[in-house]
């Protein structure tokens, strides 16, 4: 677990904001180059920005290319979670939960403290959770804990489980079911402020350190030494040749590399109003039916509410670029919740739905598809294929810097490329304390080029005209989508979007006009 930290860190090399003129610059400086670059990634979710992060800070050559936006797929329709691993205990994949402990670790006291804060868990006794629930949860709470001082966690951080009485249990979570409640156990988990916000700030700080992120150029024609990359606004091309390619497209990657194997499962989570369930202070764990290892989390979250999920639904055929719940699904994440709360939960409470895809590897001898997708390991899987192209997928949004590691460590391997140690375990992110980035760049908010720039969009949202502005001038926004579902996630209930879609428009067109 201990590592060693170098003696001295690398020292940012560009700016950190990411903005359409850089975008421009940059292109430009590929295609009139001849000069191979030591690696491209495609792919700009969290395994992508954290391979362009890890190869960067390492002194390589990097190209990032993203065929839509940074955080256009799975990475932002997580759980939010900055998992310790409960579920990898229970099932006994001891390996993938002190991975995810290590990893919550370093993002919680090093490298992004200012995106992750402490999450209270709490499972209620309720007449529906079994006495063999409670038991198997308390012991997995009390193992989790243990990997969390394994970790070197604090307790200031992240305090040891405790059993606590009912009266405490509704005061946390007021909507609990109160007939037959016997208090609970209470346990911390990390939560992320927002899962594309950390996509964008690693994709930031990979700039800071060189590396080149182009958002709207689209891959094809992917093999060891390069690509094919097409600028999806202007439909001018250019061949990039490389030293090594690593594909972190996610569940997309057979469309890059057809030898890959991927048996992708939908999650999906349902967005209430926080006052549905008494505005609760404490994310509430409800088992599954009859299961030792799989729950139901009703998870506070920004602007007001509250989701709850999730489901693992096989989801084979044509990949969606938005994936879309099922009414079972739905359905399903209602009754389970509901068997905690004084008052069942309807469709009519639900105020929006999101649902990801996990790019889990197909198991050996699964051809026929016959293995539940609960059941496929999440352990990440990197490797060379066929093609020369070094394939990341798998794992979870914690753990994305350790998949970043590997990835980076096998590709210069096979390439042969000169590379410093790996210095992420250190290295804070942009507006992280202790980032060695100017301190005009660390701040998310710029001294933006609006009126009333600390003005609200609407009633409830904490999102300003001025966070507007820099999701264009240092974010990479390129289009009021990119604002509203990726920078800001209003766009997570249709009639928050619709309320300010004409005032976010007019503030990305004049944002983008003055680049």
């Amino acid at each position: 677990m201990r590592r060693t930290p170098p003696q001295r860190m690398p020292a940012p090399r560009a700016s950190s904001l990411l903005n359409a003129k850089r975008r421009e610059r940059e292109l430009d400086a590929l295609a009139t180059s001849d000069r191979p670059v030591d690696l491209l990634v495609i792919g700009g979710g969290i395994t992508g920005a954290g391979v362009a992060l890890d190869a960067a800070s390492r002194g390589l050559d990097v190209v990032l290319v993203e065929a839509h936006d940074l955080a256009f797929g799975t990475s932002r329709w997580s759980s939010k979670l900055v998992h310790g691993g409960l579920r990898y205990l229970a099932s006994g994949d001891v390996a993938v939960a002190a991975e995810s402990a290590r990893e919550r670790h370093l993002l919680m006291t090093r490298i992004a403290p200012h995106l992750t804060r402490s999450l209270p868990q709490l499972m209620p006794f309720v007449p529906g959770v079994s006495l063999t629930q409670r038991l198997t949860t308390r012991v997995g709470f009390a193992l989790g804990d243990g990997l969390r001082r394994w970790a070197g966690t604090p307790s200031t951080l992240l305090p040891a489980p405790r059993r606590i009485g009912a009266g405490v249990a509704l005061r946390l979570a007021p909507a609990l079911r109160r007939d037959g409640l016997r208090g609970g156990i209470l346990s911390p988990d990390g939560q992320l402020d927002d899962d594309a916000k950390l996509v964008v700030t690693v994709a930031r700080t990979a700039a800071a350190y060189g590396a080149r992120v182009l958002t709207g150029v689209r891959a094809s024609e992917v093999d060891g030494g390069g690509a094919m990359l097409t600028d999806t606004a202007s439909g001018e091309s250019l061949r990039l040749r490389a030293r090594a390619v690593v594909n972190a497209t996610g569940v997309w990657a057979a469309e890059v590399d057809p030898g890959m194997r991927l048996r992708p499962s939908r999650g999906t989570h349902l967005v209430f109003d926080a006052a549905t369930l008494g505005n609760p202070t404490v994310a509430l764990t409800v088992p599954h039916p009859g299961s030792m290892s799989r729950f139901v989390f009703a998870l506070p979250q920004r602007h007001g509410r509250v989701i709850v999920g999730l489901t693992d639904e096989a989801a084979p055929g044509p990949v969606p670029d938005v994936p879309v719940a099922e009414q079972h699904e739905i359905d399903f994440l209602l009754d389970t919740v509901s068997t905690a709360l004084e008052r069942p939960l309807s469709q009519a409470d639900v105020r929006g739905t999101f649902a990801g895809l996990r790019p889990l590897i197909a198991p050996a001898g699964d051809g026929n598809g016959q293995t539940s997708t609960a059941d496929i390991s999440r352990r990440h899987h990197v490797a060379v294929s066929e093609l020369g192209i070094v394939n990341v997928l798998g794992g979870k949004l914690t753990t994305y810097r350790a998949m970043a590691e590997d990835a980076v460590t096998l590709a210069c391997t096979h390439a042969g490329l000169a590379a410093t140690d790996c210095v992420t375990p250190w290295l804070p992110l942009v507006g992280a304390p202790g980032s060695a980035l100017p301190a005009a760049e660390q701040a998310m908010m710029l001294d933006a080029s609006c009126d009333r720039p600390d003005e609200t969009l609407a009633d409830g949202l904490d999102v300003t005209r001025g966070d507007i502005v820099c999701a264009v001038r240092a974010e990479g926004a390129r289009s009021i989508d990119d604002v509203l579902d990726r920078r800001t996630r209003i766009g997570f209930v249709a009639s928050d979007r619709d309320a300010v879609y004409d005032a976010v428009a007019a503030i990305v067109d004049e944002a983008l006009r003055a680049e």
